[in-house]
């Protein structure tokens, strides 16, 4: 066959990634034949640079982690240099070496590419549909790509988040089982050109990382105010006056007074107890001088 469609997807990350990033990004390398690398780029940069890379690699799609302060990671996926392109925050990455999945494909080979029913019903996510089919797709007839099918890549949305999986298709009975890598991404903003313009969807449910460790925060320091207040309120009721309480009348009415007994002097001294000898003792002495005795004859 003859190989049209011409997508090549560059993927890169700025400065400052870790390395579980750094093996994911390499990842997708391997199981996306089509894509192409590229240096790591200054944080100092615009993104709208990245267009001009793609330009000089020849490509018309982009994959672009971004690291923030050596904790948050940020991907942008763009269809360059026309847009549209969408912003997530990546969360609970697991790479292929890290995960140990039992599951294993053939290098190169197309996948297919399973999505949730709500990418149908909602518009944001129809266009996110989109953008992950002209992406993630490997084009027919690539000269790296092999001419077999045997996994696949499903996107599934739960709790407002799109959950990347990568399974092995087994022939026998066309069962699945987990490659690897898998990721979570948490939209933030859809935008209508590449890496900026208008604003096309923000997402209500997102909540920054540095809000979501604020938060954190203020939990912790509630509860350590409570308890203070606690210990406060404590010292308070001890340091109080106690309140009397009036005798009760009735409260000796049961009471029955003990008879009185003669109290008894002893004048004559105990007798002492007989002091018994240790028996054994004085047979061992015994055995000692018999032992003896018979070592001197």
């Amino acid at each position: 066959g003859k190989w049209k469609n011409k997508e090549r997807v560059l993927i890169f990350s700025s400065r400052g990634i870790n390395f579980r990033t750094r093996h994911l990004m390499q990842d997708l390398r391997t199981l996306m034949p089509h894509s192409k690398a590229d240096t790591k780029m200054d944080r100092k940069d615009q993104l709208f640079v990245i267009n001009e890379v793609c330009e000089m690699k020849n490509c018309n799609k982009c994959i672009f982690f971004e690291a923030k302060k050596k904790q948050d990671l940020y991907m942008w996926l763009s269809n360059t240099p026309q847009g549209p392109s969408a912003k997530f925050l990546v969360q609970n990455i697991h790479t292929l070496a890290e995960l140990k999945m039992t599951g294993n494909c053939l290098r190169g080979s197309r996948p297919l590419l399973s999505f949730d029913p709500i990418f149908d019903k909602e518009p944001h996510y129809a266009l996110l549909k989109e953008l992950f089919i002209q992406i993630f797709s490997t084009p027919q007839y690539h000269p790296k790509s092999q001419p077999f099918v045997d996994h696949v890549f499903t996107f599934t949305v739960t709790d407002e988040r799109i959950w990347f999986r990568n399974y092995q298709i087994i022939e026998e009975d066309a069962s699945l089982v987990e490659i690897g890598p898998r990721f979570v991404l948490n939209l933030i903003k859809i935008f209508q050109g590449s890496f900026g313009g208008p604003t096309l969807y923000e997402n209500p449910h997102y909540q920054s990382p540095n809000m979501h460790r604020r938060l954190i925060r203020l939990s912790v320091a509630a509860k350590f105010r409570e308890k203070q207040q606690v210990k406060e309120v404590q010292k308070i009721k001890k340091k109080g006056s106690k309140v009397l309480i009036k005798e009760d009348p009735t409260e000796v009415v049961f009471e029955t007074p003990a008879e009185e007994r003669p109290v008894e002097i002893q004048l004559v001294k105990p007798e002492s107890k007989p002091i018994v000898k240790d028996k054994k003792k004085l047979r061992k002495i015994q055995r000692k001088k018999q032992k003896k005795l018979f070592r001197t004859e």
